[in-house]
């Protein structure tokens, strides 16, 4: 089985002196989440995530869901597991106290759904698309609607999903054809077929609320025409409590390649009775804010697998006993030396492991800007904290789920046979951690929408919301000696990633293929000038501490911060002479020499 335990020294790290957790519990209406509670929730998580979740990774995984006479099973023990979830108030974690949630943080929420996913992607599937059902109704709907469906979701007494994709569309939404006719009494008639939908159908909940779109008979082509609407499984009649079953049914769950405890329906709306959420055709618009904070939930995903990962694999390196070190014996009365005393089996970990520190970073950074942006009184500060909220999405979603999977990948073959078998659970790692690049937009996509939407949003405004307090840290920081070795290449990737966003407007704008073919170099480059940003603040604090009682924990710090800056931050070069490469390498050829 992988082994894991909460990383609690690190987020402690990461809250109290990287970020300041202080800031967001001066916010208003944070007051009670007090950096003490923050320890608390986090300790209370993660034995939660350690005896409960995580022993029915390997057993949900083997057995998986079951379809039988139009009903999915969850693999045994989740129902159980659930009960307790909902019953400790995870779901509502973050959800607010006017619908029945603790009102707490995105950023400690974020820490939750990391150790969740550390420890059973498949699981957190569920109450996670509960949490997104929640955002998007409690933002576009009406009151009526919120009423009906927010205190159940919050208190987990029912779960959610969101219908998107179908048969012969996925990317382009436009295309769909599931039809939404209007009723008497103001619902409506939903006809259609949904696939790939996460959660559709399970046990673990009476009542799943559907948001699905849909195009009403007078929709204009094309996405504009897209409506939102909000559909129950089960109808209940407000006057006298009696429930019958909608017309929406589960069709079939799909056999994948992992996270095999989640099931992944066909779902067939046939006259389904539904809501309208916000208004008519402006459906993308709130289905956006569902899928927004999707993709941020779906990079901490890859930031759980990469953490696991690397515990699984520090573990089996320190202990398997293989070959001598290159440099002499370094265990002379044991039979051979670790693996770990290896210098390629010590680049693998340290890469996993820089990956997941640096990726923690920017998801928490991120994280407290979500607060700052909901709650801050300054309305100039909230706008600037969503602004980069906006920017950095793409960005955490796809470098978090594109590391974890090569994070997974590094510590199979840290193991290697034994991270090929069932046993030791890395593999099961690999195929999880898999879809993370794919759903929830692939990772292709969230590099257009960074090259495509983000960076020529108001002239550039949400490009200066990064690069101008980045710019202005590194400009110090590298005036101090002892941070010479952080600030400057940092600086230097900076300067590199601000070049080709100049060389992309002005070529994009001429050639929009132009913009295509350095989508996913930009965003790799954009990444990781961020990484670079924040491990040199880490490398400070670090040298702060080196001398204190935890003087090992800052040694560590500070040697995976020169890691990073030797040996992975130089592939920003690639990716940057990748860029100005241009589109010809890519376009040139013909489509029939494929």
């Amino acid at each position: 089985m992988a082994t894991w335990k909460a990383p609690l020294r690190e987020y402690r790290f990461i809250l109290h002196e990287l970020l300041g957790v202080e800031d967001v519990s001066a916010l208003p209406g944070y007051e009670e989440a007090t950096p003490e509670i923050f320890d608390a929730v986090l300790e209370q998580a993660g034995t939660f995530c350690e005896e409960v979740l995580l022993p029915l990774n390997r057993s949900g995984d083997e057995e998986g869901c079951r379809f039988e006479n139009g009903q999915v099973l969850t693999p045994k023990g989740f129902k159980e597991a659930y009960a307790q979830f909902r019953e400790a108030g995870w779901i509502g974690l973050a959800a607010s106290p006017e619908w029945g949630g603790q009102g707490l943080p995105k950023l400690l929420h974020f820490l939750v759904e990391e150790m969740i996913s550390s420890t059973n992607h498949a699981f957190g599937m569920y109450p996670g698309l509960a949490n997104g059902a929640y955002e998007a109704i409690r933002t576009h709907a009406g009151e009526a609607l919120k009423q009906e469906f927010l205190p159940k979701l919050v208190s987990g007494e029912w779960l959610g999903t969101m219908n998107l994709t179908e048969p012969q569309c996925g990317t382009d939404l436009g295309l769909i054809r599931t039809r939404a006719e209007p009723q008497a009494g103001g619902s409506y008639a939903i006809t259609g077929t949904k696939i790939f939908i996460s959660a559709g159908e399970h046990d673990l909940t009476e009542n799943i609320i559907h948001l699905v779109l849909a195009k009403l008979p007078d929709a204009p082509p094309g996405i504009r025409g897209i409506s939102l609407f909000v559909v129950p499984k089960v109808l209940i009649d407000p006057a006298t409590g009696a429930k019958t079953r909608n017309g929406v049914a589960c069709g079939s769950i799909e056999h994948k390649m992992g996270i095999h405890g989640s099931a992944t329906c066909v779902m067939n709306f046939d006259g389904a009775k539904g809501w309208l959420v916000g208004e008519a055709h402006k459906g993308m618009r709130a289905m956006f804010t569902m899928m927004n904070a999707a993709r941020l939930g779906v990079g901490i995903q890859g930031l759980g697998h990469a953490e696991t990962a690397y515990q699984s694999a520090r573990t089996y390196a320190g202990e398997r006993l293989q070959g001598r070190a290159l440099s002499g014996a370094k265990y002379p009365d044991r039979p051979a030396d670790p693996l770990l005393v290896h210098p390629d089996v010590r680049r693998m970990l340290l890469t996993i492991r820089a990956q997941a520190e640096g990726g923690r970073a920017l998801a928490c950074w991120i994280g407290k800007e979500i607060d700052i942006s909901l709650k801050h009184p300054d309305p100039d500060r909230r706008a600037a904290a969503d602004d980069l909220v906006q920017l950095m999405t793409p960005i955490v979603k796809s470098y978090l789920t594109d590391t974890g999977f090569e994070s997974a990948v590094l510590a199979q073959q840290v193991l290697g046979g034994h991270g090929y078998i069932r046993e030791w659970g890395i593999e099961q790692i690999v195929r999880d951690c898999r879809i993370t690049q794919i759903y929830e937009g692939t990772n292709g996509i969230q590099a257009l929408d960074l090259v495509g939407r983000k960076l020529g949003t108001g002239m550039g405004r949400l490009l200066r919301r990064f690069f101008h307090p980045v710019s202005a840290y590194l400009t110090e920081a590298a005036k101090q000696p002892e941070l010479a070795e952080f600030a400057l290449p940092a600086a230097k990737t900076l300067g590199r990633l601000q070049q080709v966003t100049a060389l992309l407007a002005q070529k994009g704008l001429a050639d929009p293929e132009e913009a295509g073919a350095a989508a996913s170099d930009y965003l790799r480059l954009f990444a990781h000038a961020a990484l670079a940003y924040l491990w040199t603040r880490m490398a400070a604090l670090a040298l702060a501490g080196l001398d204190g009682e935890d003087g090992a924990f800052y040694r560590a710090k500070l040697a995976t911060a020169r890691f990073y800056m030797t040996r992975l931050l130089p592939q920003a070069t690639a990716h940057a002479l990748a860029i100005q490469a241009g589109a010809k390498p890519i376009m040139e050829m013909e489509e029939a020499a494929f």
